[in-house]
């Protein structure tokens, strides 16, 4: 006779905050899934309680799961792990510091929290020796969090740079592929499901800089939160200005950039904005349409990597959620912690007027002599040099067209402002920001 020598494990019993979109497919796939994820995580995994505002929504959660009362629901002794995708700030921070205080592991999919007190959750999960993980905060099911902060730890990173907000990339492709308007593209993104009935977190850059604000502390090691991230929306990119970039064999996208810029004899200071740039199509963001995600992150030894796919959705949303579930249930089982924040470096985060950009500048002009030179001559007063300049029609319909070098952003303003002031000078078609060009 042969005896079996194994022994079953306890499970871990997962609380669910919120069971929307991401929250209905984590549940979803805890329960299809469970065999798979006991052989990966050692234990089973089981769902012991989900908290929701409304229980008639959710008829396909058992019954004697749901609850109304997630502070109960946290403070359960039983619970080992919470997973929270409810979103906002309160009483989401309250929930995650009592669970984290009470020792039980967090997944969190809570960009904007994290973004904003992201400290005050790290500092709670230290102090407790529990983990706090928040891979599907950015770039939904794309692995982007956990290779800056663990594949990456051994290296220096430099720029972290790309699009990170599937609904604005979406109209903007759109406004590129069709030469619609904004509100065009917006609708048609709003009756596809892309849009929410209030954008406004999206299309302002709010849900983007949060992103940033979370990608740059884990890329600099320094604590960054939306505060500090300088933001720009899209609302004011129009048909007009996608022209001027196609003229330009450019497009236009949202970006989130974030940039460490060393110093003679210090540590530097890292930059963490997020605004509509142009960037040549020769560049690998500009075929990223649709909904779809990425960002590149440039590296001292590793170089240039990109990080591609779905950026939203509940599904892809959800493998994110559970991909960070069975690490900190492996955790918990072998009885360790993975990595925490680090913050050690502790960088200024510059204005924006400091950092050096680019920009590309339309003007409607009267055409006739000596133009040029007083444009050229508004340049050189605030310090900026001209890298191209070309005039398209003329009389009534001249238009000068300048891509200026990097310079200070400040500088950048003030010319542009200058020239408005100009009485040869109608308008300025179009000012927009400048990214990825060879001189960069």
């Amino acid at each position: 006779m042969t005896l079996d020598t194994r022994t079953e494990t306890k499970a871990l019993k997962v609380a669910l905050l919120g069971c929307g979109v991401v929250g209905s497919q984590v549940a979803r796939l805890l329960t299809e899934q469970a065999d798979d994820l006991t052989a990966r995580v050692g234990a089973p995994l089981e769902l012991a309680g989900v908290a929701v505002r409304r229980p008639a929504r959710h008829p396909d959660i058992p019954a004697h799961l749901i609850t109304t009362d997630a502070a109960a629901l946290v403070a359960r002794e039983d619970i080992d792990l919470v997973v929270e995708v409810i979103g906002g700030i309160e009483p989401t921070r309250t929930l995650l510091l009592s669970a984290l205080q009470s020792g039980k592991s967090v997944v969190s999919a809570n960009k904007a929290l994290l973004a904003e007190d992201g400290a005050t959750l790290h500092d709670a999960a230290t102090k407790a020796g529990v983990d706090l993980y928040y891979e599907a905060a950015v770039a939904g099911a794309i692995p982007l969090l956990r290779p800056l902060r663990e594949s990456l730890a051994g290296d220096r990173i430099t720029r972290v740079m790309g699009i990170v907000n599937g609904t604005t990339n979406f109209i903007l492709s759109r406004m590129d592929a069709t030469g619609a308007g904004f509100d065009e593209a917006l609708a048609e993104a709003t009756a596809l499901g892309y849009a929410e009935a209030d954008p406004t977190a999206d299309v302002d850059g709010y849900d983007a800089a949060a992103k940033a604000a979370i990608l740059a502390g884990l890329a600099f090691h320094t604590k960054v939160t939306t505060s500090d991230v300088y933001r720009e929306g899209i609302g004011e990119v129009t048909a007009a200005d996608m022209a001027s970039a196609r003229a330009m064999d450019c497009t236009i996208k949202l970006l989130a950039i974030c940039e460490h810029s060393a110093s003679d004899g210090g540590k530097g200071s890292v930059s963490v904005r997020v605004h509509p740039a142009m960037i040549p199509r020769s560049h690998p963001l500009a075929g990223v349409g649709d909904a779809f995600n990425a960002v590149f992150v440039e590296a001292e030894a590793a170089g240039s990597l990109m990080f591609y796919g779905r950026g939203a959705g509940g599904a892809p949303t959800a493998s994110a959620v559970l991909g960070d579930l069975v690490a900190v249930a492996r955790n918990r089982v072998s009885g360790s912690r993975g990595a925490g924040q680090s913050a050690y470096a502790e960088l200024p985060v510059q204005q924006m007027g400091d950092v050096a950009t680019r920009y590309h500048v339309a003007l409607d002009v009267n055409d006739q002599p000596g133009v040029l030179a007083s444009v050229a001559g508004a340049f050189a007063d605030q310090g900026v040099s001209i890298q191209t300049v070309r005039q398209e029609g003329r009389g009534d319909a001249a238009t000068l067209v300048l891509v200026t070098h990097s310079a200070a952003d400040a500088a950048l303003a003030k010319t542009v402002e200058r020239l408005t002031e100009m009485p040869f000078i109608r308008r300025a078609a179009s000012v927009m920001r400048v990214e990825g060009m060879s001189s960069d």
